[in-house]
């Protein structure tokens, strides 16, 4: 499963403290989970992650960022994944 894990992190500490935290540290996902793409958006608070893999894998890395910023995780799917979904339901 490909999920896009999209953060915000506020101002202040927990910015600076997250910061330190992803250039100590690289900002590994948990073993099992893969990174597609990660893109910050420079001059922002804002990111991106695409992974995939087991979404309780992701739910751990949502929690290891939890403390800096803020999380979304959104189950995606590629152009032919959603064209074979939206056949067997039906829509195509």
């Amino acid at each position: 499963m490909k999920i896009m894990l999209s953060w915000k992190f506020p101002t202040g500490t927990a910015y600076t403290s997250g910061m330190k935290q992803f250039l100590e540290t690289g900002g590994p996902p948990p073993e099992g989970l893969r990174t597609i793409g990660r893109w910050h958006a420079p001059g922002s608070r804002y990111g991106f992650h695409l992974v995939e893999g087991d979404p309780a894998l992701a739910a751990e890395l949502v929690a290891q960022w939890n403390p800096f910023c803020d999380v979304e995780a959104t189950p995606v799917l590629d152009d032919e994944e959603a064209s074979s979904a939206l056949r067997k339901a039906g829509r195509g």
